[in-house]
């Protein structure tokens, strides 16, 4: 005898709710998790430091531009943009240098 095809839940609200909270909780933990490693790397004098500095220039920036996309509002996107810049500033130093 066959079995009926199980039904696929839908995803609701609280669903989506739940994902886009375990992302942003996540992205909270990697930015702590990086600023501990930034700071082990400069004072073991390790060049990796700028690396992983410009990655949470990267995280700021991201943050604001999307704020920039949803609220439309331009000191979002130049601020964005300026963290970005000093972003891959660092990361073409360590590229550079490293």
């Amino acid at each position: 005898m066959k079995n009926p095809p199980r039904e696929r839940p839908v995803k609701d609200e609280r669903d989506k709710m739940i994902d886009r909270d375990a992302r942003n909780w996540s992205l909270e933990l990697m930015i702590c998790a990086t600023q501990v490693l930034t700071i082990i790397c400069a004072v073991k004098g390790n060049s990796a430091w700028k690396g992983s500095l410009s990655l949470l220039f990267f995280g700021v920036a991201a943050a604001l531009i999307y704020k920039y996309k949803m609220y439309g509002e331009k000191p979002y996107l130049y601020v964005g943009l300026v963290f970005l810049a000093i972003g891959a500033a660092f990361i073409a130093w360590f590229a550079l240098t490293a």
